[in-house]
């Protein structure tokens, strides 16, 4: 593991047309006339070039992405990127799997369509590690994703690609999506803002709808609390779910005195190591300082559901390779990574168990509801310990070993997918001594969405969060 003065930074910041602006900051800039959407979609391009040799973050460009003559919404001319496990017309969706050529896509999946009403310019499609199984984009035979924060240390993972691109400065917000923790994981490890809405709340993909349990939302990775809050209203205007409360633009905290709930460990007996753990109790303090009360929770769930959700994730790769040959006819379930194959043939061997591991998942609504009791929010870590050196979390490790070490890792945010509540990852103050960003998760009950942005903004104001140009 590398030094503090050791490690190595990577950031696109510098004086063009975006500036040090986000999302918001720089649509108004465009609005306003003050640079061009034309003028911003080249700077970024040529940020992502400057960046990408040492990030490795891009799958795939878009030819000659162009804003939209007149395009409205929050972000127009704002470039981003699309995770590259979602269909956006003209390019290939890959699922960052070796095993099938992928083709391009012949028209935009449904929040492709969601996301682009928000006015933005595609650049391109972000890496991913392979079917989003890994926290960790990383692969047996290619370049990982790389931290902007360190080099030597994972972006995180499923949307560590996009991840990586907004911290380091080359694009302000991305595309991201989250089935187990794959929006607020790559938020935690670079630094950034990670909201994943609650199940639901924004368009769901066609995947999502045929699955037992629909553990995948779609949303975005930004470096400000307003850029988040403001794809969520963009997000809505586009299309309401009339089963959830409206959520609206919050645009800064409330007055509101809230109870939150903390804890340092997670319901299934992983312990937090000391860096995490300080963060929480740093977050707890500050809380209380802006008049908020907090007290220790402890959550109690199922002992068997890590066991389940793992089987359940097997179930996952399972199906996918059961079903391949539709994402490419020339789909090899052989050349799958070493993660997707072991979650496969595990879950081949153990298959009969499914009825039950459905049905306790599901009962995991009624046990988590009941933490909640006397509670707005539940506080914890993100991650039980910071972003890994690469090679840790590769899926070229053994497979019971690498099983092992996820689970080691993400322990506090698949409660979340299956329950279906709405959970977000803040930046801290803090940092580790190889200069990386450790976050906290607030999650809140469904619907909740603008309590859980507000408390993000009143963290945001008491202290703005680090930069990685100024690492």
């Amino acid at each position: 593991m590398t030094t503090f003065e050791e490690r190595t930074t990577v950031h696109a910041f510098r004086d063009d047309a975006l500036g040090e602006h986000d999302a918001v900051g720089l649509a108004a800039a465009i609005r306003r006339g003050e640079v061009g959407a034309a003028e911003v979609a080249r700077d970024a391009a040529e940020r992502v070039r400057a960046v990408e040799e040492r990030l490795h973050a891009v799958q795939a460009y878009a030819e000659a992405p162009t804003p939209s003559a007149g395009a409205g919404g929050p972000f127009a001319g704002v470039p981003t990127f699309v995770k590259d496990n979602t269909d956006y017309r003209g390019l290939p969706t890959g699922h960052g799997s070796a095993a099938f050529t992928p083709r391009d896509a012949r028209r935009h999946a449904p929040f492709a369509r969601q996301f682009l009403s928000s006015g933005v310019t595609v650049l391109g499609k972000t890496r991913l590690p392979e079917f989003g199984f890994s926290p960790s984009t990383e692969y047996e035979g290619a370049e990982p994703v790389r931290n902007p924060w360190n080099t030597g240390h994972s972006a995180g993972g499923s949307s560590g690609g996009s991840a990586a691109l907004v911290a380091a400065g080359a694009v302000p917000i991305a595309h991201a999506n989250d089935g187990g923790g794959s929006i607020r994981i790559p938020a935690a490890c670079c630094g950034l803002v990670g909201l994943k809405p609650t199940r639901g709340r924004v368009v769901a993909n066609a995947q999502s709808r045929r699955l037992p349990l629909d553990i995948v939302s779609d949303g975005v990775v930004s470096r400000s609390v307003r850029d988040s809050a403001a794809f969520l209203a963009a997000a809505e205007t586009y299309w309401r779910n009339p089963k959830l409360p409206p959520v609206g633009l919050v645009e800064g905290p409330s007055g509101r005195r809230l109870r939150v709930g903390f804890m340092l460990d997670s319901p299934n007996g992983v312990r937090a190591d000391a860096v995490t753990r300080a963060a929480v109790t740093g977050t707890v303090a500050t809380l209380e300082r802006l008049g908020h009360t907090v007290e220790p929770v402890a959550p109690v769930i199922d002992p068997r559901f890590t066991d389940d959700f793992l089987t359940y994730w097997g179930l996952l790769s399972f199906l996918i390779g059961l079903t391949g040959r539709t994402l490419g006819p020339d789909f090899d379930r052989s050349r799958m990574d070493g993660l997707s194959r072991g979650l496969h043939e595990t879950y081949a061997e153990n298959w009969r168990g499914t009825p039950g591991v459905l049905r306790r998942l599901r009962r995991t609504k009624e046990a988590y509801a009941a933490a909640f009791r006397g509670f707005d929010l539940l506080l914890s870590p993100v991650l039980a310990h910071t972003a890994p050196p690469i090679g840790h979390l590769s899926p070229a490790v053994p497979y019971p070993e690498l099983v092992e070490r996820i689970l080691r890792y993400v322990a506090f945010t698949p409660v979340d997918n299956i329950v279906g509540t709405p959970s977000i990852s803040v930046p801290t103050p803090g940092a580790t001594e190889d200069g990386l960003p450790v976050g906290v998760m607030f999650s809140g009950r469904p619907g909740s969405e603008r309590t859980l942005l507000e408390v993000a903004f009143a963290l945001e104001a008491d202290r703005p969060f680090r930069r990685v140009q100024d690492a």
